[in-house]
């Protein structure tokens, strides 16, 4: 059971899936959504409730999320910071195992092109999956880390997992 984490603060996409050697079904994906007029605070306790609520449900063994990438704005930096402390200080509280993928890495392992727009991510991810619908992007970008580590898991020599 894998849990996958894209971090944001007004929308964190989480994924649960259950994979094997032969593929990989998603139990529940979405995004934690936070509006605009709720102070940072309240998205941060949303934001950790709904990752405790997700480990209890699901039990995952393992927690992948997206790295870490280049910010040209400290503010949104420290604000992206932010909401993915919430939401690894429960993971870890919770003693998962955490992995750390680049997003290009995660385009490449998905859709074979390391700048893949979020549309051909969120496509992908549905064809391998099986999903009816396309996922919201947030959502198709956890299932992306999801899958990437799954891949990764299972074929040792596909790519170095970086655990944090």
């Amino acid at each position: 059971m894998i849990l996958g984490l894209d971090p944001s603060l007004r929308g964190t996409g989480y994924a649960v899936l259950r994979s094997d050697r032969a593929r990989a079904v998603a139990l529940t994906h979405g995004t934690i959504a936070c509006p605009a007029n709720w102070p940072r605070t309240r998205c941060l306790a949303h934001i950790a409730r709904t990752v405790r609520r997700l480990l209890r449900q699901h039990r995952p063994a393992v927690c992948v999320v997206e790295g870490l990438f280049y910010a040209q704005n400290l503010k949104t930096a420290l604000i992206l910071g932010e909401a993915r402390g919430a939401a690894l200080a429960v993971v870890a509280e919770a003693g998962l195992e955490v992995y750390e993928i680049a997003p290009r890495k995660v385009k490449q392992a998905i859709v074979g092109y390391g700048a893949a727009r979020k549309e051909a991510v969120g496509r992908m991810v549905q064809r391998l999956l099986g999903l009816r619908d396309v996922p919201e992007p947030d959502a198709a970008d956890a299932l992306a880390l999801a899958l990437a580590h799954a891949q990764a898991a299972g074929h040792p020599g596909l790519a170095a997992l970086k655990s944090l």
